[in-house]
């Protein structure tokens, strides 16, 4: 039976991943601290798409999360071919205003817990002789982003970790494709119904659902970058060619200026 391990399922990204994974016909384990979330995305993948999809709660900041994972399909006698490693948090605030708390979670969050379980799970594919690992980074990873520094900077991490274990597992028959979405119509972005339809509509912002089908396309291919949408393409090449000096002005725009005072 084939599997596929979500964390990060029950909702945004996530709960899409798991959706297209269900209709391709793979069986799911759906993985978040949302319990009731789970239990539900779960009842409802076995009940459209006729496959076993599992619930397990997780919080997947703590420390030993990954080998509680690990631990869970290894007790059942699941072998995981596909990780997609797509938990994650969004925090608009400066680093001087940013509870130290946060700090930890996003950290553990985005580069902690994704390391540990590509390592258990990229170990026991290669032992298989194969396997994929899709790992969510973002169009944040090539340039600074004052209000986000600790989440760009993570995701950064998780760029350069995700190219590197591309190299290390080509060898072994395990695929890992690196995703760089830009903004994603999910609850990460507290805005109107109104404004989503206009940003979805000129291609701003992105459906979870096109960035899953765009993301699951590569790592079936068995590519190591997906950075899905033209204009994403566009705002990655601009992020990559642009210095860091060139943000200077812009920062001492008026309005620019007071939202990093209120952040």
């Amino acid at each position: 039976m084939n599997y596929a391990l979500i964390p990060g399922g029950s909702s945004g990204i996530g709960l899409e991943y798991a959706r297209q994974m269900a209709a391709r016909g793979w069986n799911i384990i759906v993985v978040s601290n949302r319990k009731d979330d789970n239990i539900r995305v779960a009842n409802d993948l076995s009940a459209q798409y006729g496959v076993v999809a599992e619930p397990l709660y997780a919080d997947l900041t703590e420390a030993d999360a990954a080998e509680k994972i690990f631990g869970y399909t290894e007790q059942r006698g699941i072998k995981v071919d596909v990780l997609i490693n797509n938990a994650g948090m969004l925090l608009f605030s400066q680093l001087v205003n940013t509870p130290t708390q946060q700090l930890e979670r996003i950290v553990a969050l985005h580069c902690t817990t994704p390391t540990k379980l590509c390592q258990l799970f990229a170990t026991d594919m290669a032992e298989r002789g194969g396997g994929r690992i899709v790992i969510m980074s973002s169009i944040t990873a090539w340039t600074p982003y004052p209000t986000i520094s600790h989440y760009a900077a993570t995701k950064a991490y998780l760029h350069s970790f995700a190219q590197s274990l591309w190299y290390e597992m080509r060898g072994r028959g395990v695929s890992v494709t690196a995703v760089y979405p830009s903004a994603v119509d999910t609850p990460f972005y507290d805005l109107s119904d109104k404004m989503r339809r206009r940003l979805l509509s000129c291609g701003v912002m992105m459906s979870a659902e096109s960035v899953a089908r765009k993301a699951l396309k590569a790592m079936f291919a068995g590519r190591r970058r997906c950075i899905p949408g033209l204009l994403t393409k566009l705002e990655a090449a601009i992020c990559y060619l642009l210095p860091a000096w060139a943000l200077l002005p812009i920062l001492k725009i008026p309005a620019v200026k007071r939202i990093l005072e209120r952040v």
